[in-house]
């Protein structure tokens, strides 16, 4: 199965809780228990390639797992050097992540991707966990991974980060809990904030003061993790998009994280005329929720501000621009071009396939709302892409190409989206 063709929908009614678990959360349940005294327990992680590499990779490093089927229970007594390369796939949170944690660990480790991961800049995490003294080594002067790191002491530190990466900050918190001094991370606008809430949840000494986070190494192992992993607001985005480009449709998704630095898409949206709401069922890790969506008429906005926020929305969002009355513009979003694939240049090439007046810039786009025709898109492997224009096809019928990347972040997609509408796999 490498091409599918989507057809266009008529309006629908759908409420599930069956969108992917979260990725972010599920990475760093992985990794995080490898901090705790004691069994974790992870129920709803997300069974998709990029989690399950961490899983594998947690494995290697000498952590014990049990996966029942309704949840992964994860034991570990510290890390163990590994006979084997760690093979991160496609995951550049996975990848930079365990940058930070193995990077004082005892042992020498091998870090590896796909062909994808292996062309993303790395410089972001090595540079500053070597400046700490970390021992870290790659292919361009340590920006590519392949990565070579052997464990060291490190050194306590302030550092100002120029740029909002959460995958950064969590590289760096994860370092600073075995620094030998209190650091401090400084971002120049907030991103997202999971490790923070996570590993403050399990008894790590974290404080947050606006842009600042001060970070007390650790003194002994932390509290395991008993957690239920919410809906993926960025895999439930793609559906939020499809009711509210749908004409009398509405969808109900349930059991979301509605932590603030996550719905900034669906703010967006909202600002665009979408009918959302949100209600609040539980707090414990994370706040988390139903977002009910419908369809209303939209129009064009700016997206500029707290870009960190709806960076991986931004393709999806972008398919809710070409549907919408006006000019939508993307501003300070130049971090598209270092995703799985340049992905300013991909959404401006696949919406002017569809008939779609789209201006590039270097830092974003500009798209003039119309009507959409049918077309064929090839992902470029990225799955962020393919179901963005999988999305589009509800509204106009579309041919999506190099599909199967899809099942790195949402392996039931498709099974949801013959809910709606009609698909052929070629």
């Amino acid at each position: 199965m490498s091409e599918v063709i989507v057809s266009n929908a008529s309006s629908f009614f759908l409420k599930t809780d069956d969108i992917a678990s979260d990725k972010s959360i599920s990475h760093r349940c992985a990794m995080f228990a490898m901090l705790a005294n004691g069994t974790s327990e992870i129920k709803n992680f997300l069974r998709a390639e990029d989690t399950l590499n961490s899983l594998e990779i947690i494995k290697n490093l000498g952590a014990k797992v049990k996966d029942d089927g309704n949840s992964i229970k994860i034991t570990s007594d510290g890390i163990k050097e590994s006979f084997e390369i760690l093979d991160c796939g496609n995951s550049g949170t996975g990848i930079r992540l365990f940058c930070g944690l193995l990077s004082s660990a005892k042992g020498h480790f091998i870090l590896t991707g796909d062909k994808y991961l292996r062309l993303r800049p790395m410089k972001r995490v090595t540079e500053p966990l070597r400046e700490i003294g970390a021992i870290i080594d790659g292919r361009d002067e340590s920006n590519l991974a392949p990565l070579s790191i052997r464990g060291a002491s490190l050194k306590a530190f302030d550092y100002e980060s120029k740029i909002a990466s959460a995958q950064v900050k969590s590289c760096m918190i994860l370092a600073a809990l075995s620094a030998d001094g209190v650091c401090s991370y400084t971002e120049p606008e907030l991103s997202r904030d999971h490790t923070e809430r996570m590993l403050k949840g399990m008894g790590a000494d974290i404080k947050v003061d606006g842009l600042k986070t001060t970070i007390t190494p650790m003194k002994k192992l932390l509290s395991p993790l008993s957690i239920r992993v919410p809906v993926d607001p960025s895999s439930a985005f793609f559906f939020a998009v499809a009711a509210a480009i749908t004409p009398n449709a509405s969808i109900v998704l349930e059991g979301v994280t509605l932590n603030p630095t996550r719905i900034e898409a669906f703010k967006a949206l909202e600002r665009m005329g979408a009918d959302i709401s949100y209600e609040l069922t539980e707090n414990k890790y994370e706040p988390i929720g139903d977002i009910h969506v419908k369809y209303a008429p939209l129009k064009g906005i700016v997206v500029e501000d707290n870009i960190s926020w709806l960076i991986d929305e931004l393709p999806a969002l972008s398919i809710a621009f070409a549907c919408a009355e006006g000019e939508s513009v993307v501003k300070n979003a130049e971090e598209l071009r270092v995703k799985e694939c340049d992905r300013i240049s991909t959404v401006v090439e696949g919406l002017r396939s569809t008939g779609i007046e789209v201006h590039e810039y270097k830092d974003g786009y500009k798209v003039l709302g119309g009507e959409m025709k049918s077309a064929r898109v090839d992902s470029h492997g990225d799955h962020r892409i393919a179901m963005s224009f999988i999305i589009a096809g509800l509204r106009c019928g579309m041919n999506v190409t190099n599909i199967e990347c899809i099942n790195t972040s949402f392996p039931n997609f498709f099974e949801l989206l013959q809910k709606i509408t009609k698909v052929e796999f070629k």
